[in-house]
């Protein structure tokens, strides 16, 4: 993925003021912003620290559904086809999978727990943004036990109609099984759908359905399909799903806690929490309501008041706004910090 962490160095921002000055002059505005940008935990779901060594850039997150409490995860690049199963309750690793059958994975962002039983992972990402012809998605069976092992992968190739782009969105409709992937630009990306039924023989293209107004790193359905959750960095969307083909409806936005490079999400498997993560070191894992609470029907709203939103800009108070607001201040921080023109751009347009 494109890191968060390098820094350039003190020329390259001249004119800028000393870093004391700089935090001086905006630590006030943000710790107010921040105090007032804290979403509601839920209740019944507790957040942990992934505290296994191994795992420092946590991309994706999944709940499982065969062991209650546990969640997937696994680091974009690792030194071989690892996957960690944590459990919530501890944050200590309790399974390591091994892959076969999928060769060395390149840049792995994303994974899913389909409604099948099957693990979805997702080697999409390009951090030069349309240099692979190619990505991978890969399947295998959720283990039934929790221990070291390794598993035997299904391995399909993927390609984009409109082309090579950079993606870290991966998500798998629980009811029909199909794939979707969200691709990711500073400037908006694009939700893409996959064939009603992947080959593992031929080349699996994915079409372009909806443009997407956000900076994605990750997404995931909610476990009745009837709502698609997606995040950024400092923020997120949630719509209302209208099915195969369709362009899903946007309902408002969601309150995404402020973490020091926000890479996953992923939905409780009762529907009432979106449990977002973290890459880094001993990573946090935060519980925040879901829009709906769960029901499906969007008649809920999230604690940040995103279900009054109507598709366009409303809807931004409260928790949402503060949410705003600290990542304004945050950005306005690491511009004048480190001299950065955009957060993570390494050239490329496509969305």
């Amino acid at each position: 993925m494109r890191s968060l962490r390098a820094v350039p160095s003190a020329g390259s921002v001249p004119s800028a003021p000393s870093l004391p000055s700089v935090l001086a002059g905006a630590g006030a505005a943000l710790v107010l912003a921040v105090a007032a940008a804290v979403p509601a935990a839920a209740d019944d779901h507790d957040g942990f620290t992934i505290e296994d060594p191994r795992i420092v850039e946590s991309s994706g997150l999944a709940a499982s559904r065969a062991h209650p409490g546990v969640y997937w995860t696994h680091n974009d690049q690792d030194k071989g086809a690892f996957l960690y199963a944590v459990d919530s309750r501890t944050g200590k690793t309790v399974a390591t999978v091994t892959m076969t059958g999928v060769g060395a994975p390149r840049d792995v962002e994303a994974i899913s727990v389909g409604g099948d039983g099957n693990i979805y992972v997702g080697d999409i990402g390009d951090n030069l943004n349309g240099t692979w012809s190619n990505v991978w998605v890969y399947k295998l069976p959720e283990p039934k036990t929790l221990k070291d092992q390794t598993v035997r992968a299904t391995q399909y190739v993927v390609k984009y109609a409109d082309g090579a782009r950079d993606a870290e969105a991966l998500m798998v409709h629980p009811k029909t099984g199909r794939v979707y992937i969200v691709s990711k630009n500073e400037d908006g990306g694009g939700l893409y759908e996959g064939p009603e039924r992947m080959s593992a023989s031929g080349t699996n293209v994915f079409r372009r359905i909806s443009e997407v107004d956000l900076w994605v790193t990750d997404g995931a359905f909610s476990p009745d399909g009837e709502q698609l959750a997606l995040r950024g960095y400092f923020g997120g969307i949630w719509y209302a799903w209208q099915g195969a083909g369709q362009k899903p409806q946007r309902k408002g936005r969601l309150s995404v806690p402020l973490q020091r490079q926000g890479e996953s999400v992923t939905y409780t498997p009762d529907g009432t929490t979106l449990m977002y993560g973290t890459e880094g070191e001993q990573s946090e894992v935060k519980p925040v309501e879901a829009p709906g609470g769960g029901s499906g029907d969007g008649s809920g709203g999230s604690s940040g008041g995103a279900g009054s939103g109507d598709g366009g800009g409303s809807g931004d108070s409260g928790v949402e706004g503060g949410f705003r607001t600290g990542a304004i201040v945050v950005g306005a921080v690491l511009l004048a910090v480190f001299g950065w023109r955009r957060l993570g751009r390494r050239g490329g347009g496509r969305g």
